[in-house]
């Protein structure tokens, strides 16, 4: 009978002394050590088109880009933009794009670009849309 008091005397501190040792450690893993940081931004996220327009002169599309600046750095954007005839609803289509290059964007500021699109026809009402955006910080 002592050997099996003394057995469960082992097993019982053995119980007590694990919990002490790992419920800090499980405490520790499952706190995380503070919250996780957010993904990154998208670039598509920050520009978008703000006008579309037939340059009466030239007859060229013109879009007017507007970049917003991320919070964490300053930067440049270049953007692709796209030129359609319509909105995108017929499938197989082929549009016409154009990059334009938004350089100093500061961080919380707003900068404009211009992108210039081919010759348009005198019937076609042009569409004008973002199709890639990449955002390069400031060295």
């Amino acid at each position: 009978m002592t050997l099996l008091k003394r057995h469960g005397r082992l097993l019982g501190l053995s119980a007590v002394a694990a919990v002490l040792v790992f419920t800090p450690l499980g405490l520790y893993v499952w706190g995380g050590g503070g919250p996780a940081a957010a993904p990154p931004r998208g670039a598509l996220q920050d520009v978008r088109v703000t006008g579309c327009r037939v340059d009466p002169a030239s007859r060229r599309v013109v879009a007017a880009v507007e970049a917003s600046g991320r919070p964490e750095a300053a930067g440049a954007y270049v953007v692709t933009v796209e030129f359609r005839d319509d909105d995108g609803s017929r499938p197989g289509g082929r549009a016409a794009q154009a990059l334009v290059r938004i350089p100093g964007v500061a961080p919380q500021a707003v900068e404009r670009g211009e992108a210039v699109g081919p010759v348009w026809p005198f019937a076609a009402v042009p569409w004008c849309g973002v199709a890639g955006a990449e955002f390069r910080p400031a060295p």
